[in-house]
């Protein structure tokens, strides 16, 4: 069984929380704070993937005095192939999509749907990587600190303020009620706690695999950067907004976990 932590619920309660916005805040999204908001989700999960995913990967197979350099490396390309074959699979907008005019009811519900998919997608690598983590925290004799985990929940969750905000305030621009937009929002990150899970029970059948899972988590999240979240940012009208998001974003997770 799999002991159910506050570690796995904290990234979702970042995306419900930045769904909330919504309440808050009136009219559209700026522009500007949407790619600042990208750029900072960007700048904290590469942050996150090296010093939280892949440096622990490293140390683990430098431990196992294997070839050090090998499981982050395979690890790291399946967890990119991963997420390109279900982008490629999966019908979804990309992030932060702009809507043509003119769309019927039935096209629109289409879009949400598709923008909803997206989300939803993406969250997907999020949760593995903290299931990792947690797992590898938790295995005896692990040299990973619980506070490590801790530290990429708090990272992934302020990460997901942003995403969840930028998925629920378009929606409601777009006419939809303030109630639904939020649950929308904030039912995008429910996969999180059930990836992480499944993850964590997969990790207790092959546990020697765990250098391998955290480089394959840290690849399926750096996909989700670079498909989707800096392309998005830099599109036109282009701005130095997105860099100085990604900056506060890598710094911030940097900090946390050398901190914790």
């Amino acid at each position: 069984m799999v002991e159910i932590s506050p570690i796995l619920i904290l990234p979702f309660m970042g995306t419900a929380l930045g769904a909330a916005m919504v309440f808050l805040l009136r009219g559209k999204m700026s522009d500007l704070l949407r790619k600042l908001l990208l750029g900072f989700a960007s700048g904290v999960m590469v942050a996150a993937s090296v010093w939280s995913l892949l440096i622990p990967s490293l140390e683990m197979s430098a431990d196992a005095r294997g070839i050090t350099w090998l499981p982050a490396a395979v690890g790291f390309v399946l967890g990119i192939l991963f997420l390109l074959l279900l982008d490629t699979l999966i019908p979804h907008l990309h992030i932060g999509a702009d809507q043509p005019e003119g769309l019927t009811r039935n096209c629109q519900w289409k879009r949400t749907t598709m923008l909803s998919v997206a989300v939803t997608l993406h969250n997907i690598p999020e949760g593995m990587a903290v299931g990792v983590i947690l797992a590898s925290a938790m295995a005896e004799g692990s040299m990973i600190p619980m506070s490590a985990a801790w530290a990429l929940a708090i990272g992934i969750a302020i990460q997901n303020f942003p995403e969840g905000a930028i998925l629920s305030m378009p929606l409601h621009s777009e006419g939809m009620g303030k109630g639904k937009a939020f649950t929308i929002g904030a039912l995008s990150g429910i996969v999180e706690p059930i990836a992480s899970i499944l993850t964590m029970l997969l990790i207790g059948f092959i546990s020697p695999a765990l250098p391998y899972l955290l480089a394959f988590a840290a690849g399926a999240m750096m996909y989700v950067v670079i498909e989707e979240l800096i392309p998005e940012a830099q599109a036109e009208p282009h701005s130095n907004i997105p860099t100085l998001g990604f900056t506060a974003g890598f710094v911030l997770m940097m900090i946390l976990d050398s901190a914790l």
